[in-house]
Order: structure tokens, then sequence, then C-alpha cells
């Protein structure tokens, strides 16, 4: 069924496998395909369906029992007054009893604990399907994280190359020392800010390892590194009246069928007890005063059990118009999220393309001249440091906006429970 149903490694292509563009440190790297194969063994949200199943298969085997058959012994006439006094007028039976179920009961009664249990398969999809958007986006944090700790460095090199070309300018007094001053507080900021992206990163990893139940950021007895991923291969939006085509085959609709089946199963459950069961009865009875003994048999049968029933049926029913108004509400606001959301990524994704086509390199060569006219003279300290500073905002604005695109590209595929087209294999 599951299978059939729901396919696991749809997130797998959020992003790009391909070699993460720095290590650091000497751990293992990082794969998207093995952080979910983690997080769908060790999940602990996940592991509480394996015993939710177990109590839907032993209610199943519960529901397939006919009634079981009933012994009784009955004594009558017996330490009374007169000719019942003791026990020689006593009378005394022994009989077997058994009810004969009619309607289909046994038949309905199975049938709702299926649909119970087919509930709860369709309900470990939704969560599993869940539980791989978390890892997906925690992957991608700790991928923007990653990106953010090269951006420090980088940002670090800058400034103890301003110190450096202050230090000449001053010793060619050329420019106060006031300024080589201010470039040196520049780099120490710097340097704090690298371990501060160092201990993001850190925490990033910790949170993507909390997924298959690790407090440390290890997977499968050993500590993990960087994860392995291009975070400025930018996924394509997809066209959006194919994505909302898609939004039936989400686990969410799928338990909407599932309840609904439920429901039905609950119906014809009802209906079965407008027909009463019959209680069938034979056995010994012995008379104590003439030592004889005579079968006796017994039939009983309930009075107005189909009125009994007419209650239930109204409950089936009301609760069966519920699941499909819950269902075409469910319906209307998943269209709606997913209109937004592939909304924002057109938007994240354009706005991460033109950062990394056009802003990028220009600001990377305006940085450059600037340098070189710094060192030459022609450009003065604050020119330089509004240089480098327009240069790290376009990367800082770049790695925040492909980081966006492909969290949101994560919950496209949620939502639609299917890889965008060009996914990665």
């Amino acid at each position: 069924m599951e299978s059939a149903l729901f396919r696991p490694l749809a997130l797998v292509a959020a992003i790009a496998f391909v070699s993460a563009p720095f290590r650091t440190d000497a751990a293992e790297p990082l794969t998207l395909r093995q952080a979910i194969a983690a997080a769908l063994q060790g999940n602990p949200k996940l592991q509480t369906f394996a015993f939710r199943l177990r109590v839907g298969d032993a209610r199943l085997v519960q529901a397939r029992l006919t009634p079981p058959l009933e012994a009784s012994i009955e004594l009558e006439n017996f330490a009374g007054s007169g000719g019942t006094a003791g026990f020689d007028a006593a009378e005394s039976t022994f009989a077997l009893s058994k009810v004969i179920e009619l309607g289909g009961k046994r038949d309905a009664r199975v049938g709702v604990a299926q649909a119970d249990r087919d509930v709860i398969d369709v309900e470990k999809q939704a969560s599993q399907l869940d539980v791989l958007t978390e890892v997906a986006r925690r992957f991608i944090a700790v991928a923007q994280s990653q990106q953010r700790v090269q951006l420090a460095r980088t940002a670090t090199e800058l400034s103890a190359k301003i110190v450096s070309a202050s230090e000449r300018r001053v010793e060619a007094a050329k420019s106060p020392h006031a300024e080589l001053d201010r470039a040196r507080i520049a780099f120490d900021r710097s340097r704090l800010a690298e371990r501060g992206a160092l201990l993001e990163l850190d925490a990033a990893r910790r949170q993507l390892a909390a997924t298959w139940g690790q407090v440390e950021p290890v997977i499968d007895g050993r500590s993990f590194g960087d994860v392995q991923a291009d975070l400025f291969e930018l996924p394509s939006p997809g066209d959006f009246e194919t994505l909302v085509a898609r939004i039936t085959g989400h686990p969410d609709f799928l338990r909407f069928a599932s309840e609904a089946r439920l429901r039905d199963a609950e119906s014809r459950l009802a209906a079965s007890g407008r027909r009463p069961d019959l209680t069938l009865g034979v056995g010994l009875r012995r008379f104590e005063s003439t030592g004889e003994q005579a079968f006796v048999a017994s039939l009983s049968v309930p009075l107005f059990a189909g009125r009994r029933a007419e209650g239930l049926l109204a409950e089936t029913k009301a609760a069966s118009e519920l699941t499909g108004a819950e269902r075409r509400a469910a319906e209307v606001k998943a269209k709606a999220t997913l209109y937004e959301l592939h909304r924002q990524m057109t938007r994240a994704v354009l706005e991460a393309q033109t950062l990394k086509d056009d802003i990028r390199p220009r600001s990377a060569e305006a940085l450059k001249e600037t340098e070189y006219a710094y060192e030459r003279g022609r450009y003065s300290y604050l020119e330089l440091v509004d240089a480098q500073r327009e240069y790290l905002a376009v990367e800082a604005a770049l790695i925040d906006a492909a980081a966006a695109a492909h969290t949101l590209r994560a919950e496209v595929e949620r939502l639609t429970n299917s890889a965008l087209e060009g996914a990665a294999p």
C-alpha cells in the first residue's frame, strides 16, 4: 500500500547532490539521502506508529471472532419451605447457548476494524512526509549555515587585507593612524562574527540530527561534518496548474478517503443492527425428586432492535457528511497555500538567479577595482569599506534567497507529494 500511495524519496530532489564547496572539519560529509534514511528509521514520532498498527491488527483479529459459546448452570426449587425444603425437589439445568449473528454483523465489524487500521496507515504516511520535509528544511539550514561560515571567513580575509593595506599607508604617511585602528577593529569584529557563524552551524547540525533522535551531530554512530549540497543550484518552480492536480495524491487527502471508507463501514455495521440476533440454547435438566432427566431448548430475540439502530445510523451519516465537508475545506486551503508557496518560490528563485548571474559578478568586480584604487591612494578607506560591505551584503542576500528557494521547494513537494520537474536522481 505504501509504495503505491507514498513516495518517501520525493523530497530528495530538494537539493542537488554535489560535493560541498568547503569543509569545516575532518568529519564525514552527509548526504540528504543518508539523513532521510536515518530519520525514517530513528524518528521518535514515526516509531509510535509501529505500536498503533499493532493495536489495529489486534482489533482486526478480535473483530473476526464469532460470539462465544456460553455455558450456564441453573438450580431451582431448593432451600424453600414445605416440599421444597432441602434439595429433594430441586431441579438443576446445565445448558449451552450461542448468539447467532444475523444481518452481516461480523463482516461489517471486520470492515470497521480494517478501515480503522487503514486510517492509521495513511496517518503514518502523512507523518513520514512531514518528517521528510522537516529533514529537508534542516538539511537546507545546515547548507545555509555552511555558506554563512564561508562568507564570515571571506569577511575576515577582506578585513585582514584592509589591515595590511592600512599598515602600509600609515607607514608611508598616506593615512592617519586612526584609519589603521578602525581597520583592526573591523577585523576583530569579523573574527567574532566568524565564531558566531560556526556556533550557528553547530546548532543547525544538532537540529538536523534531532530528526533521527540524536542530540549530537551523529549518524550511524559517527559524527558528520558538512552536508553535501550546492545551495546555488536553484530549483525550478514548476507549472502551478500541474502542481494543483497533484494535491489529491497527498496523504492528508488519502486520509479523508480512508476516513470515508471507515464511515461507510460504520454505517453498514449500524444498519446490520436493524436485524436482531438470535440466541439459541440447549441443555439438560435433572429432577432430584424422581431422578429423571429431560432436554431443554430456548430461543430468544431482542425486541425493537431496529428502533435502537436508528440513532447509530443517524450518527454515522452525520460523521460521513462531516468528513466530506472537511475534505472540501482542506482542498480549498491546500490550493490557496500552494498558490502562495509557488508565488514565494518563484520570487525567491528570480531573486537568487538575478543576484547570482548579474549583481554578484558586478559587486565582485567593483570590489576588485576599489581595492586596486585604494592600494594606489585614489580611493579612501571609507570607499573601500563600503565596497566590501556591499559585496558581502550581496553574498548574504544570495545565500538567504537560495536557501528560501530550496525550503519553499521542499514545502511545495510536501503539499503535492511529488518532486518538481528537473529533480535530482
